[in-house]
């Protein structure tokens, strides 16, 4: 093969410091969660495959990753896609069924990180935005017609369901499930799918 056949190399663009800073807060709250505090910036270092050194050069030390990571696992943003995602031909109990599902996996998993790394409440200069009560009106609005409640109200009270039964040790031997708490809060303690289908139709 002549020179000329040869492929050109290309050198790999350079990340960017936002880009280089994404990647390691990816790589970090896995181990946050696996190891606390205790976590080395040689394990971030080897999960994020970069040298050592590197971490200092977009962050000041291990304190302000903890905290991005944090942040980052604190927005609601992959919440609310992954909500967006339920199929809105689903029959209401459906729905609610897995609305409290995105909901109680995002609560257990922010009392993990935050337990981890010895966190009271939110990281300095958080986002408050919040779509939340949007997103849930989105989903239920194809169902107003069979809710006692606007979905603002809903959504809240899903919010409040799960993040109860997140709590550690709170609800140790007597855990319910998103099934069973998805039923609950579509027809009550006192009503039965079956009721509500004979009484719709007479």
């Amino acid at each position: 093969m002549s020179k000329v056949d040869e492929p050109t190399r290309v050198r790999a663009k350079p990340m960017s410091v936002d880009e280089r800073r994404a990647m390691i807060v990816d790589a970090v709250i896995p181990l946050l969660i696996e190891h606390g505090r205790e976590v080395s910036t040689r394990q971030i270092a080897d999960a994020a495959g970069i040298a050592e050194g590197t971490i200092f050069r977009v962050f000041i030390d291990k304190e302000e990753i903890f905290a991005a990571a944090v942040e980052k696992f604190l927005d609601p943003g992959e919440l609310h896609e992954r909500l967006r995602a339920i199929d809105p031909e689903l029959p209401l109990e459906g729905k609610v069924n897995d609305i409290l599902f995105q909901l109680r996996a995002r609560m257990t998993g922010i009392f993990g990180i935050m337990s981890a790394v010895g966190m009271q409440g939110p990281p300095r200069g958080r986002r408050t935005t919040d779509n939340f009560a949007l997103v849930i009106d989105e989903i239920l609005r194809p169902d107003l017609e069979q809710l006692n409640v606007p979905p603002e109200r809903i959504g809240s009270f899903l919010r409040l369901v799960a993040f109860a039964s997140a709590i550690p040790h709170f609800n140790e031997g007597r855990e319910m499930s998103t099934a069973e708490l998805a039923q609950y809060i579509t027809y009550g303690i006192a009503g039965h799918p079956a009721e509500r289908d004979s009484s719709d139709a007479s």
